[in-house]
């Protein structure tokens, strides 16, 4: 290789990023200038992909989880041939752009991931090896490893300082992720200044605790020390690699290089001049590829040779390539729904155990689907009857034991999507999901259809307390654009739940399901449960002449249908509308909205045992609201429902109050 070219196309790297930074006053160059060799490498060297077929199946998957940085990750795509011209970097972090401030996934050709929320990335490429190695198990034959790629990464000082970053270590090196490489942009300098400030411990050692083989170069500017260590850590199957790399922030500028100066602002018109001049460049044009490193970083096409080989593999195993690609595309078994189990009327069940039996019956027919607990199993009803525990010799099984890691097992989930061919789903208490919020949030930001089964979901958890007692939990997940939140009734609603979640391609779907026993409602009484697919339904009374409208979710929706027997024999007139899902009954249309809750109908009272934000939409400005806008209590469940007013009793007591 010659080397004057290659330190023309580094440096072309770093001043990408100090143009596209200065032109657009706003950025973070730093990273890109002074990780610019470790990039290159990486991706001239050893990262297998193709930028004519950016999603092809066995390519390589490379997370840039210091988002901050991301024009390192647009000049690598630009210079490699992806479908983002030059035109697109100088608009960075413009208006309708394909480079925003930091990596979205599904708006620039070649980005994994979105990244920024430090760790983030991290967690989420722990995700993505764990599911290559869980499809390759599944698929691979003698001679036909057509599941064989490494996940590599670039992580920062503040991506090793976030806690999920810890969570993630901890299970990718118990794992033995030995396909799994990340390098680290060890700058030593953050917003704040130093990582002396705040940072001090030894990070390779608590590394190597994880079980990962750490490798570390002190100059980042040594290109061939850091393909030695990429190919040592591609020789290392047993453990994932974490490849420690000293660099110098903003390289090249001769006044800002290793300061805070560089980390989060432009370098200013001045500098980007003396950088070019320092660099050997020439300090007028701007954006600059001479021929020579547009031709050099070129990467020619692997993929076909993928699907030839693929074709071989489908001429030997024709079934197994058909579910390959019948995974890889999403799609389902034509059996799944017909699985999903039916529960007797009467029957008495939590649900979170009506769920877990649902799980029993998906598995048999959905092999790919893929998750655990964060310590919950027996409490979250995860784990199916005939599913093997996804261990380090046992790659192929699809129950995953999180461990106590909230947090990391929302964002590995991500990865599981990201990557594709998995069906993901996680649980823990709702009360836990404030733990994994974050990554909660960038599922619903990437539209990845992921299941949260949150268990445990109101005061009905009782004795533990109001420490695990769920209260602002729904109307913080509600929130969050994107993300379905669906609270069932019953048993049978929550195999609805189920078939809703599953059948969504876009967006994650939150399961808040109780702890304690309800009655699975007698659907020859009332309304079948498939009117949960809609959000919302009348459960009860279909007359457009009631009196007053009662609204609850879950657990409360009996108490509304008693309360609204209680009314009956007064003479008052109660629709129930069981409205287990906003986000799926704001998706309907006006028409069948008004059907459902009538506007001339004014007098309505909602009943959910959680804090009130946001029911004022549904009960409007006639309307009362029966929740709880305070922590809870230790006492039985029972109890507690009593307390707080969450009896039939005080339900058409306080119906009348609104009436009167």
């Amino acid at each position: 290789m010659n080397p004057q070219l290659r330190h023309e196309a580094i440096n072309t790297i770093r001043l990408l990023a100090a143009d596209a930074v200065q032109r657009a006053n706003s950025g973070h160059p730093g990273l890109p200038m002074g990780a610019a060799e470790m990039a290159y490498v990486m991706w001239k060297q050893h990262l297998r992909h193709d930028p004519s077929e950016p999603g092809w199946i066995n390519r390589d998957r490379f997370v840039l989880s210091a988002g901050h940085g991301s024009m390192l990750l647009y000049a690598l795509l630009h210079l490699t041939g992806y479908d983002l011209p030059l035109s697109e970097l100088k608009r960075f972090r413009q208006w309708g752009s394909r480079t925003p401030g930091h990596p979205e996934n599904h708006l620039t050709p070649g980005v994994e991931t979105t990244t920024g929320p430090l760790g983030q990335g991290f967690a989420n490429a722990v995700g993505m090896a764990m599911a290559e190695r869980f499809l390759a198990a599944r698929f691979n034959r003698v001679g036909y490893d057509i599941v064989d790629h490494h996940t590599y990464g670039i992580v920062s000082d503040g991506d090793l300082m976030e806690g999920v970053t810890h969570e993630a270590a901890s299970l990718a090196g118990h794992l033995g992720l030995g396909k799994l490489i990340l390098l680290y942009d060890d700058n030593g300098i953050t917003i704040d200044g130093s990582t002396e400030l705040a940072f001090t411990e030894d990070v390779a050692k608590r590394f190597e605790a994880y079980r990962w083989q750490v490798l570390c170069i002190e100059d980042g500017r040594d290109t061939e020390a850091i393909d030695e260590a990429l190919h040592k850590a591609r020789g290392d199957r047993e453990r994932p690699s974490l490849i420690k790399i000293r660099t110098i922030i903003g390289y090249g500028s001769p006044h800002k290089q290793g300061t805070a100066a560089v980390h989060g602002s432009p370098l200013g018109v001045d500098e980007v001049r003396s950088t070019k001049r320092n660099l050997g460049w020439s300090e007028h044009v701007e954006f600059h590829v001479s021929d020579a490193v547009r031709e050099h970083m070129k990467v020619p096409p692997c993929a076909d040779a993928y699907h030839e080989e693929f074709k071989r593999y489908a001429a030997a195993y024709p079934e197994a390539a058909r579910e390959l690609t019948h995974w890889m595309n999403g799609d389902l078994s034509s059996a799944w729904e017909r699985a999903l189990p039916t529960f007797e009327a009467g029957s008495l069940l939590a649900t979170r155990a009506a769920s877990g039996k649902v799980v029993d019956e998906l598995a048999t027919v959905l092999q790919n689907l893929f998750g655990g607990s964060a310590d919950l199993t027996p409490s979250n009803k995860t784990r199916a009857n005939t599913q093997a525990d996804y261990q380090k010799d046992v790659p192929g099984g699809s129950y995953v034991r999180f461990g106590v890691r909230e947090h990391a097992m929302g964002a590995i989930c991500n990865g599981f999507a990201l990557h594709g061919g998995i069906l993901p789903y996680c649980g823990t208490f709702l009360i836990f999901s404030d733990y994994m919020r974050p990554s909660v949030r960038l599922a619903a930001l990437m539209e990845l259809p992921i299941v949260y089964v949150f268990t445990h979901d109101s005061i009905g958890v009782g004795e533990d307390g109001p420490t695990h007692q769920a209260i602002e939990h729904l109307a913080s997940l509600r929130a969050i654009p994107n993300l379905t939140v669906i609270r069932p009734a019953d048993a049978n609603e929550t195999t609805e739940a189920w078939r809703v979640a599953l059948n969504r391609r876009y967006g994650p779907t939150a399961l808040a399901l109780t702890r304690q026993k309800v009655e699975t409602i007698d659907r020859s009484m009332y309304a079948p449960a498939s009117g949960l697919t809609r959000g919302a339904y009348v459960v009860s009374s279909e007359t457009q002449e009631a009196d007053i409208i009662l609204i609850a979710t879950g657990s409360e929706v009996h108490l509304a249908l008693e309360a609204a027997l209680i009314l009956g024999r007064d003479g008052i007139g109660a629709r129930v509308v069981s409205m287990p899902s906003w986000e799926l009954f704001s998706g309907e249309s006006q028409a069948y909205r008004d059907k459902v809750l009538p506007p001339h109908i004014r007098k309505r009272l909602a009943v959910e045992a959680g804090a009130t934000l946001g029911w004022e939409r549904w009960v409007g400005p006639e309307g009362r609201i029966i929740g709880i806008d305070r922590f809870g209590a230790s006492a039985p469940g029972r109890i507690l429902f009593e307390k707080f007013g969450f009896t039939a009793q005080n339900v058409a007591c306080v119906a009348r109050d609104i009436l009167t």
